[in-house]
């Protein structure tokens, strides 16, 4: 059961659209139309890092990790994909899940940092949350 007490930290709030919410995760789309970016949130309140989830929970991250790794590799085709927690901004325990190309702008290398972002149209960010959210049946 998630955490009562579960609070998204702002910053993730400003930079992202809700998706849903899974069983653990809040599901968020990040607000930059270069890369389809999926952020997952576990809904347990003062979680910074992987070790501070319950063993269980840990194991339901990695099952919405890999599923939403999948969600943006089959959105656009994606020749890879890119999970990974940093935190170095936002210390909540974050997932990014990147679907990445060989022709977006930071291949081969980390999105982080390249250029600026590119804000989403909001009739094109509507319609790809519910191509999300079609994909995914929880």
């Amino acid at each position: 059961m998630a955490d009562a007490a579960f609070s998204l930290d702002p910053r993730l709030e400003t930079t992202s659209f809700p998706v849903a919410d899974w069983p653990l995760c809040h599901v968020r789309l990040c607000d930059d139309a270069r890369w389809p970016w999926l952020l997952l949130v576990p809904r347990r309140e003062g979680v910074v890092e992987l070790f501070d989830l319950t063993t269980k929970d840990r194991a339901v991250l990695i099952e919405e990790a890999t599923l939403a790794a999948t969600v943006v590799r089959d959105l656009i085709g994606a020749d890879k994909t890119n999970v990974a927690t940093l935190g170095n901004q936002v210390p909540q325990l974050h997932v990014h899940a990147i679907g990445r190309l060989k022709t977006d702008p930071a291949w081969p290398g980390p999105v982080w940092g390249v250029g600026q972002a590119v804000p989403y149209d909001a009739t094109d960010r509507a319609a790809l949350i519910g191509r999300i959210r079609n994909m995914v049946k929880l």
